[in-house]
């Protein structure tokens, strides 16, 4: 009997479409454990393996860029519209590459978070599609260049590709899409982290009053400038080794040697930009955010608003992140009483109707 065989298209616009669809295929693997998998991602392949895990056949691609970013919190107009000028020139001749690519590979569905150009690989070559994601690159482009003069067909082929996708899973929360007639809400998407607080108290000489706070800008590089900030007795916090901040109040992230999640869930806060990941996964271990916002990400509106409507949540301004200045923000987090934690059913959702897809 044939196994049934999944690529998985995954944007190159940062970490935060791998977490997404990480627990999905985790999902889709506990309902269909003969599942195929093949990865089309130009992340590295040690991240990939860190948050899908389990075997994988990769293919080496970057189907799309999202936006170009100077930051984790700003965007470079300018380079952006150049890119996409750049990857709709000749756009048949791109479409007809990746469709032979994807073809090569013999999948029975291709899920994709979200690369447009995947999608309309897989129309090409005949090979039903399903794209999954809390945005599209359609919404983002139209809101920072749908004002050039090449505008306008960049976006219909971009929406041709999105609205050949047989659905178009919309986890909450989501930016709206009211240009697509193929979208199907689910729930929140996220990895499930446990709390092993106790073991990181041990570990790192916590005491029970002790504060830990993630700090975590996600997968676009923001280095936060921590060796300059204040400190606050009471408070540890947790971040990139690559940083370099060397304090004995900073506790680099890869010398716990847990998943992200695990360490998320036995934090008492999170300190990251607006992003999908992040914000949904904090919710779900029920641990507050301290957010400072992108500025005009089309996205965001939408997050924070569930963000405040489902888990405690402080904003910071930039100017006062940079400097450090997180007194009253953090005081003001810490006074909160914890909130339940969010459901996290929007994997099993995405997996009940792939599996579906994959089934016939």
């Amino acid at each position: 009997m044939k196994h049934p065989h999944l690529l998985v298209a995954i944007s190159s616009h940062g970490f935060g479409h791998v977490a997404q669809v990480a627990p999905v295929i985790h999902a889709l693997r506990a309902c269909l454990p003969e599942l195929r998998l093949t990865l089309r991602a130009a992340v590295p392949e040690a991240h990939l393996a860190a948050r899908i895990g389990g075997a994988f056949t990769l293919q080496r691609a970057r189907d799309d860029f999202g936006m170009v970013q100077t930051s984790a919190l700003d965007v470079d107009l300018e380079a952006s519209a150049c890119a996409y000028r750049e990857l709709h020139t000749d756009w048949d001749a791109r479409v007809a590459a990746v469709a032979e690519e994807i073809a090569a590979a013999a999948p029975d569905l291709v899920l994709a978070d979200v690369p447009y150009l995947a999608l309309a690989g897989a129309a090409r070559a005949g090979i039903p599609a399903v794209a999954l994601c809390s945005l599209h690159w359609e919404g983002i482009y139209r809101h920072y260049c749908g004002h050039l003069v090449e505008a306008a067909a960049i976006r219909r082929q971009m929406l041709e590709a999105y609205a050949s996708a047989q659905q178009f899973l919309r986890p909450a929360p989501s930016m709206p899409m009211p240009e697509l007639t193929n979208t199907r809400a689910i729930g929140p998407i996220a990895t499930c982290g446990v709390n092993r607080r106790t073991e990181l108290d041990a570990r790192l000489g916590l005491s029970p009053d002790e504060r830990l706070v993630l700090v975590a800008m996600g997968g676009i590089a923001l280095r936060l400038p921590m060796e300059s900030w204040p400190r606050w007795p009471g408070v540890r916090f947790v971040a990139a080794r690559a940083w370099g901040v060397g304090r004995d109040d900073v506790v680099e992230m890869e010398s716990l040697d847990m998943p992200f999640s695990d360490v998320l869930a036995s934090s008492d806060a999170l300190l990251t930009k607006p992003g999908y990941g992040s914000f949904a996964e904090a919710a779900v271990a029920g641990v507050p955010v301290l957010y400072v916002r992108r500025g005009d990400w089309p996205e965001e509106p939408a997050l924070v608003a569930w963000l405040h409507g489902n888990i405690h949540a402080v904003e910071v301004a930039r100017p006062d992140l940079l400097a450090g200045r997180l007194d009253t923000a953090l005081e003001t987090l810490f006074a909160m009483p914890r909130r339940a934690p969010v459901a996290a059913d929007g994997a099993r959702e995405a997996a009940a109707i792939i599996a579906e897809i994959l089934r016939k």
